[in-house]
């Protein structure tokens, strides 16, 4: 769903290499790093926090998702890259926003639908 600009024509890279991490996918052009997270990260919490700190130092801002919540509803990663842009969706699936300003320096993090917020 991220190829060939399919989201308000930004681009998007998998596995891209970011202040010394390797990122689900990214977008340069924001600073806008996307983090699809299976069970394993369930065990690993603290680890995601320290690696999602360093990419905020560096500038990015982190959208993190659980895996079966892109899986039930794609919209509402969709919809939360749209907002994170400054573009606000066409239609809402009434999930929360990761953040209410457009992405022009890094947010404060946030996690997706189906996750917990420590």
């Amino acid at each position: 769903m991220l190829r060939g600009r399919q989201v308000e024509g930004l681009k998007f890279r998998r596995q891209a290499p970011v202040a010394g991490s390797v990122v689900d996918f990214l977008c340069a052009e924001l600073k806008l790093v996307i983090e699809l997270d299976g069970g394993i990260h369930n065990l690993t919490e603290g680890d995601d926090r320290i690696r999602d700190d360093r990419l905020r130092e560096a500038g990015f801002a982190v959208l993190r998702f659980r895996n079966t919540a892109f899986a039930t509803d794609p919209s509402v990663v969709l919809n939360a890259i749209r907002r994170a842009a400054g573009i606000t969706p066409a239609i809402e699936s009434g999930e929360p926003a990761p953040s209410s300003e457009p992405l022009r320096g890094p947010p404060s993090p946030s996690r997706g639908e189906g996750q917990e917020t420590p």
